[in-house]
């Protein structure tokens, strides 16, 4: 039995105008994206050359009026975001308080209770401090008399 073979058995055999139209597909469009890229930078260059004198004689109205503009637009977009923030925390705040366990009062608890100790043992030291309890004077490092 023969086997007929078709052009896509061998990718490598792809016949010439398949590979002249990708070639010239891919030129035409490279030159028309590079066509365009000109005239944009063109119009540019145009547009600033005809701006730059209206710029310069309007600058010393437009660029206390742009810092104007700025700093009223950062002013209200941080104030905006305080405000987010505190209503979150008031609410995260709130659910701790109801004991609905928002995300993080684990390590709130943890930390009280870290800083509840470390008073504990510092009140200890010091009414044995005050009680005469060390002899004198202690040396003292990292909490711990030596």
């Amino acid at each position: 039995m023969a086997q007929t073979q078709t052009r896509y058995d061998h990718p490598q055999r792809q016949q010439l105008s398949h590979q002249v139209a990708k070639t010239t597909t891919a030129v035409t469009l490279g030159g028309s994206l590079m066509v365009l890229s000109g005239l944009t930078l063109t119009a540019t260059i145009i547009g600033l050359v005809l701006a730059t004198p209206v710029l310069v004689l309007f600058s010393p109205v437009l660029v206390p009026a742009a810092i104007t503009v700025f700093s009223i637009m950062v002013g209200l977009v941080t104030a905006g975001g305080f405000g987010v923030v505190a209503s979150f925390v008031f609410y995260w705040m709130y659910r701790y308080a109801t004991g609905e366990h928002p995300v993080g009062a684990d390590q709130i608890d943890r930390a009280r209770d870290k800083i509840a100790h470390a008073a504990h043992d510092v009140k200890e030291k010091a009414e044995q401090y005050g009680q005469g309890g060390g002899g004198g004077q202690q040396n003292v490092k990292g909490g711990q008399g030596i």
